[in-house]
């Protein structure tokens, strides 16, 4: 097995294992969970209206800028997940939220699952992206400098606000190694799968994200076990350093 290989099987599992510590995913791995200029989004006024929301969403900027929980980050987050058939009634509003989901997001805090109440930050540096086409995530040093990078298509269903996840590629140290990688890593992170290949029965269902809100500095999202992970987002594309000179404009 050659060095790329051992490496990429090594930072595999150290990200499957941050995945459970953080998002509790059924899949066993960090949901794969930006692109050419960040977006501007204009939040519909309707929200504005409401000022409970846009108290909540006050408190989960503050704690996601910070990276640090506060007492009422949790109730804050619930309301805005309660509220979502207020807040998203009818596709347009939800292609709206879709919209403000793009961009480059670094992950700040996690509850772990849907038992728990409490967020806590995560200590270490991932990010998560999504474009047009592509959900990448991975770990690293900084937003400069990315260690293992996944990459994939995703699949938002717009009625339910879930973002269905694939992955396609790996890459370490913005390398692409994918085609180094042995078969137990395919297997492993499911690597090209697509929604036809999932059966929705236990242990076999696509990864997945369910939007609950984001804003211009932050992400709400939560994961298949029902845990709530929170992202800020980054001042820069992610994808120079995740993805290198890896730019085929026809999968980003």
């Amino acid at each position: 097995m050659n060095q790329y290989a051992l490496l990429s099987a090594f930072l595999t599992t150290l990200l499957l294992s941050l995945s459970d510590a953080f998002v509790n995913n059924p899949n066993n791995f960090f949901q794969r969970d930006l692109f050419c200029g960040l977006l501007s989004h204009k939040i519909d006024r309707n929200f504005f209206q409401d000022q409970k929301y846009a108290e909540a969403f006050r408190i989960i900027d503050e704690c996601s800028i910070s990276g640090q929980p506060c007492d009422d980050l949790y109730d804050s987050a619930r309301y805005i997940d309660r509220s979502a058939s207020t807040l998203y009634p009818n596709l347009d509003a939800k292609k709206e939220l879709w919209d403000r989901a793009h961009g480059s997001w670094k992950l700040q805090m996690a509850t772990g699952g849907g038992r728990f109440k409490t967020f806590k930050p995560v200590p270490i540096f991932a990010y998560a992206m999504i474009d047009e086409k592509n959900f990448g995530n991975g770990i690293g040093f900084n937003q400069d400098n990315i260690v293992l990078s996944l990459l994939g298509p995703h699949y938002f269903n717009d009625k339910t606000r879930s973002m269905g996840i694939g992955i396609h590629d790996m890459f370490i140290f913005s390398k692409k190694v994918t085609h180094l990688l042995p078969s137990f890593i395919y297997d492993r992170i499911g690597l090209n799968k697509g929604p036809s290949d999932f059966t929705n029965r236990k242990g076999s269902r696509m990864p997945a994200f369910t939007m609950i809100g984001a804003s211009e500095k932050s992400l709400i999202a939560r994961g298949g076990s029902g845990g709530i992970a929170i992202w800020t987002r980054l001042d820069k594309d992610i994808r120079p350093a995740a993805y290198g000179a890896w730019r085929d404009a026809s999968k980003l």
